[in-house]
């Protein structure tokens, strides 16, 4: 502890199955509870306990710390139940995909959940999260009017507009992965509404 030797935590995902997460710094002893205290991040090496700054940079940190244990730990859920496949497209290569909020992750029903998950090709995020690309409750995906008729170079021709009025090609095979209907509801009203 003293040390501060940089850790690698596997966090269990399903059986057999762990996200790493690194560099975590072991940081106290919590011996009445059988657990340790990690840090997460390099400024929670350096706050004082009980020092004049401790509360308010714990604010600060506790998001922070919320925020990097679950993006990994998301990504990884999501990619598990679409089979690290883009469920607009079906693009297979993980380099090539990431692992979208429905509700963004900073509004309160964005939580990291797989039913609040869609695993999207970078072009497919950045249109889903541009509102140029929507996904119906039904999962039927709509491409934003103001692109439909663009004439441009085959990315937008078969990268995003023979994609309209059809549904998603990866969907999970579990009932309980597949993407919340309410809130591809909430998210598609927005879409419309750009």
């Amino acid at each position: 502890m003293r040390d501060r030797v940089p850790l690698i935590w596997f966090y269990g995902l399903e059986s057999g199955v762990f996200q790493a997460i690194f560099p975590v710094h072991l940081v106290g002893e919590e011996s009445a509870l059988d657990q340790f205290v990690l840090a997460l991040t390099p400024d929670q090496l350096t706050i004082a306990p009980n020092s004049p700054v401790e509360d308010t940079l714990r604010r600060y940190l506790i998001a922070e710390t919320k925020r990097r244990l679950h993006q990994p730990v998301f990504a990884s859920q999501v990619m598990l139940a679409y089979e690290t496949r883009c469920a607009v497209c079906a693009l297979h290569p993980r380099e090539l995909l990431d692992a979208a909020h429905i509700i963004p992750d900073n509004l309160p029903r964005g939580l990291p959940v797989v039913p609040n998950g869609l695993a999207l090709c970078k072009i497919h995020h950045a249109a889903y999260d541009q509102n140029i690309l929507g996904i119906r409750p039904d999962c039927i995906i709509e491409i934003h009017h103001r692109l439909l008729d663009e004439l441009d170079g085959p990315m937008l021709r078969h990268g995003l507009q023979e994609h309209h009025a059809r549904p998603l090609m990866q969907l999970p095979r579990r009932r309980a992965d597949q993407p919340d209907r309410d809130r591809l509801e909430e998210r598609y009203a927005q879409f419309r509404a750009a």
